[in-house]
């Protein structure tokens, strides 16, 4: 489903302030692999995840997904194959809208819109029905304006835009590390379900070690900018935060010094 071979990625190249964010990074996630990427600041997992959005584009290798070379496709031509949630609540969405009228733009993606477009009674069904899930009770409020809803409602409200049109790849980029504990849990429970119901292929960055652990059946970790861990299916089962921090310090001969990700251990 994603197919990430040999993408290097240098900003403000040729100058003294040179980086490389990553170097010939490869990634390969079949249809519903749920793949946590974590690493250190720096270490070039949100880079990862904007060139496969096509928010920057790779230097070097390609970005295939579902079989389509997206490799020079700018941001916009991509959305019909994926769906995104960032960290930041307030972002996804347009606060001054209603809730369905959010869900019918998400429908919308990667279609031509006009003037004359408009939500059916089949369609608003459709929407109350997804809404229900959640247990939020945001059905019962689809009129109700997007920036009147808490941080959690608005992620999870995200979530559900950012699936309604069954994405190919779904990308997560540390969805509830600005949530507070008690919603973040909430929300990251609401993120299995969703996906699992779905069979989603899902990329998941995230700073938080115990949720790398125990969401999805892989764990990526990054490093200056390569990919230095790739933990699959029963050997992730067993896996603890500590196996985690000696085998990193293991293969990159460094302490993992990544603040927030520490405080994560005890969560």
């Amino acid at each position: 489903m994603l197919t990430v071979k040999k993408v290097t990625k240098i900003f403000n190249p040729r100058t003294v302030n040179e980086k490389v964010a990553l170097h010939d990074v490869s990634l390969t996630l079949k249809k519903g692999d749920f793949v946590t990427l974590i690493g250190g600041n720096g270490s070039g997992k949100s880079t990862l995840l904007n060139c496969i959005a096509g928010v920057y584009q790779a230097d070097q290798g390609s970005i295939i997904i579902n079989g389509t070379d997206v490799t020079r496709l700018c941001e916009y031509k991509r959305a019909a194959l994926l769906g995104r949630v960032f960290q930041d609540p307030m972002m996804g969405t347009a606060s001054d809208m209603g809730i369905e009228e959010n869900l019918a733009l998400a429908m919308r993606r990667g279609q031509r819109r006009s003037l004359r477009w408009g939500i059916t009674n089949k369609e608003r069904e459709y929407y109350k029905e997804l809404l229900k899930k959640l247990g939020l009770g945001l059905e019962n409020r689809l009129n109700d304006k997007v920036g009147l809803l808490s941080g959690g409602q608005r992620q999870a409200l995200t979530l559900l835009m950012a699936i309604v049109k069954k994405p190919k790849l779904l990308l997560l980029d540390e969805h509830a590390a600005a949530l507070d504990p008690r919603t973040a849990k909430m929300v990251m429970e609401l993120t299995d379900i969703i996906i699992q119901e779905n069979n989603l292929t899902t990329l998941m960055v995230t700073h938080n070690m115990r949720d790398a652990i125990k969401h999805g059946n892989r764990l990526v970790m990054m490093y200056e900018g390569q990919i230095i861990l790739d933990i699959k299916y029963e050997e992730k089962q067993k896996l603890t935060v500590e196996d985690l921090l000696e085998r990193f310090e293991s293969i990159s001969g460094e302490e993992f010094t990544e603040d927030r990700a520490l405080l994560s251990k005890g969560d």
